[in-house]
């Protein structure tokens, strides 16, 4: 309670208070939510830091990552970010054999993202496989073309095309039944992390591979969305990567992503609560993708999309999300979305997900002249170098006044971007000392706001932060409105 005290006042500072003595603060599942060390619930508004060119991590440069990047973030609410830390980039040169360089060279980004508060998920990121079929992910030892397709110059198709040849398809077949050991190399390299990052101070845990592709079943997964595929490949490749990091570090929440297709079809998805040597596994997390195919139909160059369409469908995947997850014991997230100009897209998206009270990391903070996308389109800036040239219409769907950690149950949450209004409810929980901490977007009340809580009292810190403490166990409400 002092340390919430001096919070409130401003008499210490946020890494003061992180500076007390014990375990990182890392984010754990308990049920379909993520809990800090403190206990309180917490819900993420992040961004991808994803970059998919050799060496596969940003530079320290105006238009890589640095340190006013992470503060840029941390100013505008961003409290999590999903990083890029490619299996190309952890093992170059042979299974299990750690990059040094590649390590430390995150380990930079990661140091400025922790010291402001922001939750990392790592992200073993691909794109169509290799660069030899206009992709990237795995290692250059890891690219062995199947016959007979060597015979033949390799066939190089925009995003997300490149993913339907047939040699593409062969290749994650192979990858799946572990021919040459491919599967064997992912699980090492995945082992190289968990050593190097066990206990990195705000880690959210490991999402073991982007956006997984089935291979020859692909026109299955699209249709129906291949249930054969989950339980012959993907769960057992899900489960053994689990047990390798579990050997490594029993305590932090490992990510599984569904097939590919389920980011962009309304279709049903098949894991199953794992049970690793006769246990179940407590700390599993389900990283889901949404892209509306309206939107999507846009960025392809089709006349047919309907951005309106939209409300159903993110209503439709948050709710198979939560169904998912409830299945498999795992914590939801939206870890990727948005990788658009569209403002009313971004902002159904972001408003359904507040709907849902899913935490989510938006696609992309910077463009990093992204090789594998379709739709051009993406990050913040018209210039990565430039802060200054932010998209304001953009930023402004994203920058949203939001309960970052609460101590309770959330309940209800709304925001409304036109008018800045702003209604959050949560049943408290009386164990938890620590206050409810609640983000208040810098854009959205240009001459200050105001705030009303039923069944508590806030206190603000500075202008973008609200303190807010129960009076009893009643659900606290707490509005926020425009001066």
């Amino acid at each position: 309670m002092a340390v919430a005290g001096l919070l409130a006042t401003g008499l210490v500072t946020p890494a003061a208070a992180d500076d007390r003595a014990g375990p990182p603060p890392q984010l754990r599942r308990e049920g379909r939510w993520l809990v800090d060390d403190l206990g309180r619930v917490v819900i993420v508004h992040g961004v991808n830091l994803v970059y998919k060119r050799k060496p596969y991590v940003p530079p320290s440069t105006a238009g890589g990552f640095r340190a006013r990047d992470a503060r840029w973030l941390r100013r505008h609410g961003f409290n999590a970010a999903r990083v890029g830390t490619l299996w190309a980039g952890l093992t170059p040169e042979a299974p299990g054999r750690a990059d040094r360089s590649y390590l430390r060279r995150w380990q930079r980004v990661l140091d400025l993202l922790a010291g402001q508060r922001i939750w990392i998920q790592l992200d073993a990121h691909q794109d169509m496989w290799h660069e030899t079929y206009g992709g990237e992910g795995v290692p250059d030892w890891a690219m062995v073309r199947p016959a007979p397709y060597h015979l033949l110059p390799p066939v190089k198709a925009p995003f997300p095309l490149g993913y339907w040849t047939p040699e593409t398809s062969a290749v994650f077949d192979e990858f799946w039944a572990n021919k040459h050991g491919l599967l064997d190399g992912w699980v090492a390299a995945w082992r190289v992390a968990a050593r190097e990052w066990r206990d990195q101070p705000y880690l959210m845990g490991y999402d073991l591979l982007n956006e997984p592709w089935m291979g020859m079943e692909w026109p299955d997964c699209l249709v129906a969305g291949c249930r054969g595929s989950y339980r012959r490949e993907l769960q057992p490749a899900m489960e053994r990567a689990t047990r390798a990091i579990r050997r490594i570090d029993r305590r932090n929440i490992v990510w599984w992503e569904p097939q590919q297709f389920a980011g962009g079809q309304r279709v049903d998805t098949y894991f199953t609560a794992p049970s690793l040597g006769g246990r179940r596994e407590p700390q599993l997390g389900l990283s889901w993708h949404s892209y509306c195919p309206e939107v999507f139909y846009a960025s392809m160059g089709l006349p047919i999309g309907n951005v309106e369409k939209c409300w159903s469908y993110a209503r439709n995947r948050q709710r198979h999300a939560l169904d998912q997850a409830r299945r498999m014991r795992a914590a939801p997230m939206m870890s990727e979305w948005g990788a658009t100009d569209d403002v009313r897209a971004l902002a159904i998206d972001a408003a359904v997900a507040d709907e849902f009270l899913m935490g989510w990391t938006h696609w992309a903070y910077k463009r990093w002249n992204d090789p594998t996308t379709a739709d051009d389109a993406q990050g913040m800036f018209r210039d990565d170098r430039r802060l200054s040239t932010v998209k304001r219409a953009k930023v402004r769907a994203l920058v949203r006044t939001y309960a970052q950690a609460t101590a309770g149950t959330p309940l209800e949450m709304r925001f409304d971007t036109g008018t800045g209004a702003f209604r959050y409810r949560y049943r408290p929980d009386p164990s938890i000392e620590a206050p409810t901490e609640i983000f208040v977007s810098p854009l959205h009340y240009p001459r200050g706001w105001r705030v009303r809580v039923t069944h508590g009292s806030a206190v603000k810190r500075g202008k973008t932060r609200l303190l807010v403490t129960a009076d009893g166990s009643r659900p606290v409400t707490v509005r926020v409105v425009r001066r």
